[in-house]
């Protein structure tokens, strides 16, 4: 069995995108005029600290204030804001005799976009730290998989379907379907994790969505020289795979790393942390990564030791 190597990204833009169209289809882009373009910058709005990722400090700042419940109170103020000063500047300049854009529909718009995003980035492995910038705490549902094949699909059709046919149903079909396929996902995973508790007592685990199958949940068990991979089915229990990723967590070297200030960030935002030590060029080095995302150099971090 080979695990899956996961996206470094929570919730694709694309399905953020797609919300942001479904709803506007669903009647909300009749509320003023920008109104649609407000609900799809709006439901990928947060995502401004991917700056972090070019300045090298992604996993510091990525999915934190901007995700947080202050953000969700803040951001629509300034999304609105900016939809407003386009609308003045650029959009009525070149069309004098098109309506105005309301900027309190901006602002309730803003608001029910942006806060889709950090909903849908929580439900994921990656997750979201909704305190920022008061509490560094990192918050999981592990219910939907990062890049949900049903759940693009379904909001694709609804948008479709409804500029087609120029009816909000369809869009309001594919949000409720949206809606109703997370939380059974939840419920999936909440039995997975019952199940592989059960069978592990005593063990910190993680259940994870399936690419594909949503009935069935991708497995990790923490054991005390490594993790252990397997999968939980509704349909057929859980299962655990021979293959163990070493944890290689002890040794003088490991825990010098651990004192480094680096190394420190990146462990607030492991949950499964493996070490691996090496000697380059008469140096010590250090590689620290995840077991979620085994092999994902974006979700490591290598430090040389003094």
């Amino acid at each position: 069995m080979s695990y899956v190597r996961r996206s470094p990204l929570a919730v694709d833009n694309i399905t953020h995108t797609l919300v942001g169209a479904c709803l506007a289809e669903a009647g909300l882009k009749r509320r003023t005029a920008l109104g649609a373009a407000t609900l799809m910058i709006g439901a990928n709005f947060p995502d401004i600290d991917v700056i972090a990722v070019p300045l090298g400090v992604g996993l510091q700042w990525r999915r934190g204030i901007t995700h947080g419940f202050l953000a969700v109170a803040i951001l629509p103020f300034a999304l609105a804001g900016i939809m407003s000063l386009w609308d003045r500047g650029v959009r009525r300049r070149r069309r004098p005799d098109a309506p105005p854009a309301v900027y309190r529909e901006l602002l309730l718009l803003s608001a029910i976009a942006i806060a889709t995003h950090p909903t849908l980035d929580f439900m994921n492995t990656y997750g979201v730290r909704w305190l920022m910038p008061f509490v560094d705490r990192w918050y999981y549902a592990d219910g939907l998989f990062i890049v949900d094949f049903w759940i693009l699909v379904t909001l694709a059709m609804g948008y479709v379907w409804s500029r087609r046919a120029t009816s909000v149903r369809p869009a309001r079909a594919a949000l409720a379907a949206l809606t109703g396929y997370t939380a059974i996902m939840l419920v999936i995973t909440g039995v997975g994790r019952a199940r592989v508790t059960g069978a592990y007592p005593g063990h910190r685990i993680l259940v994870e969505p399936n690419p594909i199958v949503p009935w069935q949940r991708d497995v990790l068990i923490d054991e005390p020289l490594g993790y252990r991979f397997g999968s939980f089915s509704l349909l057929g229990g859980v299962r655990t795979y021979p293959q163990m990723l070493p944890k290689a967590d002890t040794g003088s070297a490991v825990h010098r790393a651990r004192q480094l200030p680096q190394v420190r960030r990146f462990l607030t935002w492991a949950r499964f942390p493996m070490y691996r030590v090496s000697n380059q060029s008469g140096r010590t080095v250090v590689w620290v990564g995840d077991a979620r995302y085994e092999g994902a150099d974006w979700a490591s971090i290598t430090v040389a030791l003094p």
